[in-house]
């Protein structure tokens, strides 16, 4: 198997490892991906429903005659519903049941409190009215994502969610409809795209505009959200998958491997990391790799990933190997150790962190509860995985007293007056000598 093996006492380590976590949009796209999406956002936002519909002609090979044809009905989703096996159908509604369970503790509540002058200050929560939620349908589809997206917003008390999800020559998948009918989708699109995007954040005929974009979608959906942003809000701009394992050489080298194919099998782009201090460890996983590749379905793509993008790197100790993995800010790090615990604070950079052998990536991409929408590419390092709190706002509350506002003109009129804001400085002037203090 071809995968990349770096060692820390390398000369060349730095490099090695910046070149190995170098990516770029351009990389899955291709070049003059913010040219095309820049057009085709300018088109949808000048001609609406008709831009979008060619778009989903032309991508999708998917004809309406007008929006409303490409529009799902509650009525259409339940009956997808229907045509789910129970047992697949019950596996979505107990990870449903445990995702919003999971973000009902998110919730944050309106605070205040009032100073020794009698002024109240504090904050109000209040839930954004219409978002907007990308589900992948293209290459993939992910009734996961429709879970993972849709439950935070309706936890939140989002009041409006509008979906779009492709559906390339017309094929519909039942589990994501299915999903969203679980997940209580308000209105559902059957476009994709960039032109998707651009319909969510400028509105057209019949698309409503949104507040806020959100879901994980291909590389001209991140670029579309990148060029949108300020019109709408946004999530993060998604990049390929990760997954970092932090191993002490004491679990089981097979199941390290397949945490690795995990990731891997998303596409050739995704990336995969064992770091360990033990090399018979990482050699043990690379025969692991070796024997289990073969019987993947998915196995070319998994070969591409790992030859790409993948990498065993040996460190010197356990503390050296949490440095990396700080310094990399996977979307998913894995510590297969023997006391989590012990290890956990010393994890700056992560957007989920499963701790111990059996918290596999896999079961958090499904039933844990905490949504997968993730921060990837580094931005972990200030990015927060998708919650509650991504589909709310704060607004400052402040009531001020008689004798508040004579203290706080002593203060904000020589700040006013040294800005040049001579307005600014009556304005709170006329209030301070309105009082006999």
């Amino acid at each position: 198997m071809n995968i990349n093996r770096l060692n820390t006492t390398d000369a060349d380590f730095d490099s090695q490892l910046d070149a190995l976590l170098a990516w770029d949009t351009a990389d899955d796209a291709g070049d003059g991906i913010e040219e095309t999406v820049r057009n085709i956002l300018q088109d949808v936002r000048k001609n609406g429903d008709a831009a979008v519909l060619n778009y989903t002609r032309q991508f999708d090979h998917l004809e309406a005659a007008d929006i409303s044809r490409l529009e799902l009905s509650p009525d259409e989703l339940m009956a997808a519903a229907s045509r789910v096996a129970d047992h697949d159908l019950s596996a979505l509604r107990k990870a449903a049941e445990r995702i919003t369970e999971y973000h009902k503790h998110q919730r944050e509540a309106d605070w205040s409190f009032t100073d020794a002058l009698g002024n109240e200050l504090g904050q109000r929560i209040s839930p954004l009215e219409k978002v907007g939620v990308y589900v992948p349908g293209g290459q993939a589809s992910y009734p996961s994502s429709v879970l993972m997206t849709l439950l935070p917003a309706k936890v939140a008390g989002v009041d409006e969610l509008i979906v779009t999800v492709p559906t390339p020559d017309g094929n519909r998948n039942d589990m994501v409809l299915a999903a969203l009918s679980i997940a209580g989708a308000d209105r559902v699109f059957t476009v994709g795209g960039a032109q998707a995007v651009g319909a969510l954040a400028y509105g057209t005929q019949t698309i409503p505009r949104v507040d806020k974009i959100v879901g994980p979608g291909g590389a001209f959906v991140a670029e579309a959200k990148r060029q949108v942003y300020g019109h709408v809000g946004i999530d993060i701009i998604a990049g390929p998958s990760e997954i970092l394992i932090v191993a002490d050489g004491t679990t089981n080298p097979e199941w390290c491997a397949l945490d690795l194919f995990s990731q891997a099998e998303h596409d050739a782009a995704a990336q995969s990391l064992l770091i360990s201090p033990q090399r018979e460890f990482l050699d043990a996983v690379l025969a692991e790799m070796e024997r289990l590749l073969p019987q993947q379905p998915r196995r070319e793509t998994i070969g591409a990933s790992l030859a790409g993008r993948g990498g065993l790197i040996q460190v010197r100790d356990m503390p050296e190997a949490l440095r990396i993995a700080n310094r990399v800010a996977p979307e998913h790090l894995e510590l297969h150790v023997e006391d989590a615990d012990r290890w956990l604070s010393d994890v700056r950079h992560a957007g989920a962190i499963f701790c111990g052998p059996y918290a596999g990536e896999t079961l958090g991409d499904y039933a844990a509860g905490p949504s997968h929408v993730l921060p990837t590419f580094g931005t972990a390092r200030f990015g927060s995985p998708l919650g509650v709190y991504d589909f709310v706002k704060r607004s400052s509350v402040i009531r001020i007293s008689a004798e508040g506002a004579a203290h706080l003109a002593d203060i904000a009129v020589p700040m006013a007056n040294s800005e040049g804001l001579h307005a600014h400085a009556q304005a709170a002037a006329v209030r301070g000598a309105d009082q006999n203090v």
